[in-house]
């Protein structure tokens, strides 16, 4: 693979080499480069500096430019703006050049892995057992698969963990309720997954309504849980039974989002279940947790409840089980030990924040996380209805994942029908599930993970706008065009002086690499959702203004079919970044 340094880390480097130049003393400084509506880029770092050294911030300014090399190879001409700022003009060669060394360079576009990698593992995609997935369960998976694709391509290792719900006293409710009445769950593998979660739902109604009206069944439970917890072989087999059955239908789910969730990172609350008392014994011994009322907690002087009494962290009950803050500190300890985590990212609802800040605060005190260790929660907001409330059916139930996903594939359907004319009936099928999972993707990545978002069907499958429907549609064309273009073939053609439109293309599709870095650094997919439709935007404009196919001379055609392809693999690229496809046509 042959790397490519972007046109912008290329003037960075010349005005840094020219800033050191001039004043030796400067070594280092940051000329502060931004793309710019009065030039290609402007740079604003010389104002801090003449600031600093009592200078005259133009004058300065004057002499960093006299030591700029300039001409067509890189940068074209600079000229000192108000109080002393930076405007810096590219060559179009230069432009050319460097897109042309990123489109031979293949699928990574010349975008080169960092040097550095660590190990991160993502938590994120965390369904229950025995339970139906529903809206709440969308953006963890979603955000969660997208961050891992970014990371790995960033040359980050990445390892993926499903922390799902599959321990607990409910189960204990469950398994006796089999037990008394054999035969009602069907093996997993001989049912599809609907049919499996039709199947556990059903089982779950009438454990609780027995559990609820028969004290003696709910004792019966009760002592279930403590076989369960104890290892008892026959409780642990009929256990391992609706787990398999629920992930048949967990998989069901994620194949409509078109995700792909391995089976051997489906790691869940049991698989710590072992380590809990080990981990309570070490953080007692250590101080970090003491013995109150006969639990074991974790104090924080910062955290207070209303009462403005310091609210702990239950590692264990007073009557010696565990409860969820064991388990993620076990988890922690696994992560760190057994599969040498640099990095643990949680993708966890918002509402679990202080949650995590304490588990992490312990794990910090406890040695297990440090500064060659760190953990972030990547808490995000709340999926809402078009009409600003929680998303919930008109009954005011919560809306199942699987509803909702069919509901988004149906609407896609009636917008890829409508623009179809050689299609069949299968190939819109199949387009409209990519184009509406897509939809559905890129409305919960376009928007900030903290936020809450607005679920709008009629608006994710438009379009017109910030949706993903609009940048499938730019990639659909453009392959079109290549289709069409005969026996002219994309070729880059540097002599070729460019119109404005092909420059502004050229420069944002140069900052791709930079981009992804920067939001998989930020955690933050909705930086490499806004690049592609400003992306898509500057396409569209584009082709408005430069005619491909009809273009003046067969250079200038080989040219703009040049800047078709490279922009076609870029959005190919940065779409499947964030888990959507792109049609070849629409």
């Amino acid at each position: 693979m042959a790397s490519v340094t972007s046109l912008s880390d290329s003037v960075q480097q010349q005005l840094a080499s020219a800033l050191t130049a001039t004043r030796p003393e400067a070594a280092g400084a940051d000329p502060l480069l931004r793309r710019s509506d009065r030039a290609d880029y402007q740079a604003n770092g010389i104002l801090a500096l003449a600031k600093k050294a009592k200078e005259n911030p133009r004058e300065l300014a004057a002499e960093v430019v006299a030591r700029i090399t300039t001409g067509d190879e890189l940068i074209k001409d600079v000229e000192v703006s108000g109080p002393g700022f930076l405007n810096i003009t590219l060559g179009d060669r230069a432009i050319v050049q460097n897109l042309a060394a990123r489109h031979a360079d293949g699928e990574r576009l010349g975008v080169p892995p960092k040097q550095d990698p660590g190990v991160t593992v993502v938590d994120y995609a965390q369904p229950n057992v025995a339970k139906e997935m529903h809206v709440g369960h969308l953006r963890s998976a979603v955000i969660g698969d997208a961050l891992r694709a970014m990371l790995d391509f960033t040359g980050e290792k990445t390892i993926g963990r499903h922390h799902i719900g599959d321990w607990g006293t409910q189960f204990g409710m469950l398994i006796q309720y089999l037990f008394e009445h054999p035969g009602e769950l069907a093996p997993a593998g001989d049912v599809d997954g609907e049919q499996a979660m039709s199947n556990l739902n059903r089982v779950y109604k009438a454990s609780r309504a027995v559990f609820d009206a028969d004290e003696e069944f709910k004792e019966r439970a009760r002592r279930r849980v403590v076989a369960l917890q104890s290892g008892d072989k026959e409780t642990l087999g009929l256990w391992q039974q609706f787990v398999d059955e629920s992930k048949v239908y967990f998989n069901s789910v994620f194949e409509k989002l078109d995700m792909e969730i391995r089976d051997d990172e489906i790691v869940g609350e049991s698989a710590y279940n072992e380590g809990m008392p080990e981990t309570a014994r070490i953080l007692e011994e250590t101080g970090v947790a003491v013995r109150s009322e006969g639990a074991l907690v974790v104090f924080f002087d910062e955290i207070r409840g209303k009462d403005d009494q310091p609210v702990p962290l239950i590692v264990q009950k007073a009557d010696g089980g565990f409860g969820y803050a064991a388990s993620d500190l076990t988890a922690i300890r696994n992560r760190v030990r057994d599969l040498h985590a640099t990095t643990l990212l949680y993708v966890v609802d918002v509402r679990q924040s202080l949650h995590f800040r304490m588990v992490f605060e312990t794990a910090r005190r406890a040695g297990w996380l440090n500064d060659d260790v760190t953990a972030h929660n990547m808490g995000y907001g709340t999926v809402l209805g078009a009409d600003g409330k929680p998303f919930k059916t008109r009954a005011g139930e919560t809306v199942r994942l699987e509803d909702l996903l069919d509901e988004a594939v149906q609407r896609a359907a009636e917008v890829v029908r409508e623009k179809a004319r050689d299609l069949t009936e299968d190939e819109i099928q199949e387009r409209a599930a990519q184009v509406g999972i897509g939809a559905v993707k890129y409305a919960d990545l376009s928007t900030s993970p903290n936020r809450d978002y607005k679920f709008d069907l009629d608006q994710m499958v438009s379009l017109n706008g910030d949706t993903s429907v609009y940048l499938q549609y730019a990639y659909a064309r453009i392959r079109s065009i290549l289709r069409k273009a005969g026996e002219a073939r994309p070729a880059a053609h540097p002599e070729l002086a460019l119109h404005e439109a092909e420059r502004a293309l050229g420069l944002h599709l140069d900052a791709f690499g930079n981009t992804v870095f920067e939001a998989a650094a930020e955690y933050a997919p909705h930086k490499l959702a806004a690049y592609l439709y400003q992306l898509a935007s500057l396409y569209t404009s584009f082709y408005d203004k430069c005619p491909v196919l009809k273009a003046e001379t067969p250079a200038q055609v080989e040219n703009r079919l040049f800047l078709c392809d490279v922009t076609a693999r870029t959005l190919h690229r940065g779409m499947a970044l964030l888990g959507i496809r792109t049609p070849e046509r629409l």
